[in-house]
Order: structure tokens, then sequence, then C-alpha cells
């Protein structure tokens, strides 16, 4: 499995390639940062977040895009730059048909370290030790998409397994049963009535 985490943002957008599975030792493909000058016009900023994510897209052929959910309670001039950066990697994801997962800070942290409250520096003392890597990826934003690839190949895998049984509950799948009826699939008709002793 191949994630490309991306930490959006308008002036620097972390980004991070990530390889691996579950149980299983992870391997940095890529990490650098997109920067656009805070001068320039918004849309051109915007072209450019997307015509190097096209690149980095083509490059490595991810196949899930992880990127940070945006909230902030403070600072909406910044939290608006950073959604319309995220908007431009879910639109080019979509361009590509790849499946967007979305992870909130606190649970990339936890992921991580097992602490939703770390710190930057401390994210960037776990990616390197997750990956097996003399230093952190620098700037500090290409280390948060990193940690944003190794939080999706983690946790990724379980949420895909869960969507995955709902999504054929609400189909009717028989590998499932009726979810109406409460039994447990093909096989089971009858059991019910054979231990209630009848």
């Amino acid at each position: 499995m191949r994630v490309l985490g991306v930490d959006p943002g308008l002036t620097r957008c972390g980004v991070g390639v990530v390889d691996g599975v579950p149980g299983r030792p992870l391997t940095l493909v890529e990490a650098g940062v997109i920067r656009t000058p805070s001068d320039a016009d918004l849309p051109l900023r915007l072209l450019a977040i997307e015509t190097e994510l096209e690149q980095w897209i083509g490059r490595h052929k991810p196949d899930v895009i992880a990127v940070e959910r945006v909230f902030s309670q403070h600072n909406t001039m910044t939290v608006i730059g950073t959604a319309q950066a995220a908007g431009v990697t879910m639109l080019v994801a979509a361009r590509h048909r790849l499946p967007v997962r979305q992870h909130t800070p606190s649970e990339v942290k936890a992921a991580i370290t097992g602490s939703g409250r770390a710190d930057k520096a401390q994210i960037g003392v776990m990616v390197t030790r997750v990956l097996r890597l003399a230093e952190a990826p620098k700037p500090a934003d290409a280390a948060d998409a990193v940690a944003l690839a190794i939080c999706q190949l983690w946790r990724g895998a379980g949420q895909a397994r869960v969507a995955a049984a709902l999504d054929r509950a609400r189909r009717g799948d028989p590998r499932l049963g009726d979810p109406r009826l409460g039994d447990s699939g093909p096989g089971d008709s009858g059991r019910g009535d054979q231990r209630r002793g009848a």
C-alpha cells in the first residue's frame, strides 16, 4: 500500500509518500513541501499547488491520499487558506479516481506518538523512529505530511474493513445475514430454534 500524505497550506503544503502495511516496517519514499509566494494571486497559488500535486501523483502513483481534516477555532484567515489547499488536493485525487481519507491533527498525533496533544518536535521524533531515518523530514510541514501517511497506513486498513462491512450490510450482503432479522448469514437458518431447544 502506498499513501500520499498531504498537510495542506497555501505558503507551505507538506507532502510525503510512505509504503507499507500494518504490522510491518514502513518505508519513506519521498517527502517535501510545495511552496507558493504569499504575494501571488490566490488563483495562481492554488494552480501551483494543483500542478505540483499532479507531479507527485504521476511520479509515485499512490493507492490513497491522506489529507488533514481542516478545522480551527481561532485564525479564520489561516484556516480558509488551508481549506482551499485541501480542496485542491481532493480535486486532484478525484481526477485520478483515488480515494481520499481525512484525519484530524489530534488523530494523527495520537496514532504516531500516543498523545493527541503532541507538538511538532515530538511528531518529528516519532516519524524518524518509525521510518528508521537518520533525521526527521524537513521542514516540519513535510514531517506532518509523512505522519498523515503513517496514520492512514496504521488506522486506515481497519477503517476500510469496517466501512466495507457496513456497506455490505446496507446492501443486504448474504455473507452478513439480514441485519433486520439478526441472523448470521447463510447456513444459520434454524440454528436459533435449535439453541432454544426446538
